[in-house]
C-alpha cells in the first residue's frame, strides 16, 4: 500500500472517529454511554434526550462519513480506495480512537458513505429500513433490513465487484454490531422506537 492511500484511510478513520453523540450529549450533562444501550447513536440519543439531540447526531454521523467519500472523490480517489475511504469512515464511527477504540454502530455513517458513493443503493436501503420501522416501531429491524437489501439490490443491478464487496463488509459491521439487538428481538426484549430510558447525569 502506497504511503498516499495509507495517509487517505488514516485520515476518514480519524474523520468518522468523532463521536457526535458523546459530544451532544455532554451538553445536557449526560454521558451517553451510561444511558439505556450505552450506545452513542442517534437512536440512544433519541431515548434519552429527544428528538432535537438525536437529529442533529444523526446528521452528523451521516455526513461525517458521507464527507469523508465526498472530499476524496473530490482529490480524485476512486475504486477500491474510495471504498476503503468510507469503509475506514465507518470503522472509526464503530472503533473511535477517542473513545479507546469503541463506539457506534454504524448505521448512519455506512448510509451517509454509501449516500456519496451510490446514492440509488443508499436510497432503496432506506426506503426498506424506514418501511419496517414504521411496521414494527423496531429501528435495529429497519437498520438490519435495510442495510441487508441494499446490497441486494446493488448485487443485481451490476454494480462493481469493489462497490459489492465494501457494501457486504458494511452489512456484516452492521450484523455484528447489532448482535446484541438480534438477541434482544428474537427474545422480545428490544425497546421500540419512542420509548424512554432514564437519564444519568455523568458530568458536571
Amino acid at each position: 500500500m502506497s504511503l498516499y492511500a495509507l495517509v487517505t484511510l488514516l485520515l476518514a478513520y480519524l474523520f468518522g472517529s468523532v463521536p457526535a453523540g458523546v459530544l451532544i450529549a455532554r451538553l445536557y450533562g449526560v454521558n451517553i454511554r451510561e444511558v439505556g444501550s450505552g450506545n452513542i447513536g442517534a437512536t440512544n440519543v433519541l431515548r434519552a434526550l429527544g428528538w432535537g439531540p438525536a437529529i442533529v447526531v444523526f446528521l452528523f454521523d451521516m455526513f461525517k462519513g458521507g464527507l469523508a467519500v465526498l472530499v476524496a472523490r473530490a482529490l480524485g480517489v476512486d475504486g477500491w480506495l474510495l471504498g476503503g475511504v468510507a469503509l475506514a469512515a465507518v470503522l472509526g464511527h464503530n472503533y473511535s480512537i477517542f473513545l479507546g477504540f469503541k463506539g457506534g454502530k454504524g448505521v448512519a455513517t455506512s448510509f451517509g458513505t454509501v449516500l456519496f458513493l451510490d446514492p440509488e443503493v443508499a436510497l432503496f436501503g432506506l426506503a426498506v429500513a424506514m418501511v419496517v420501522i414504521v411496521l414494527t416501531r423496531y429501528v435495529s429491524a429497519g437498520s438490519l433490513t435495510g442495510t441487508f437489501t441494499a446490497w441486494v439490490y446493488a448485487a443485481f443491478s451490476g454494480r462493481p465487484a469493489w462497490e459489492l464487496v465494501v457494501l457486504f463488509l458494511m452489512v456484516a459491521l452492521v450484523f455484528w454490531t447489532h448482535r446484541e439487538n438480534i438477541q434482544r428481538l428474537q427474545q422480545g426484549r428490544e425497546l421500540r422506537l419512542g420509548e424512554k430510558v432514564e437519564k444519568k447525569p455523568r458530568y458536571p
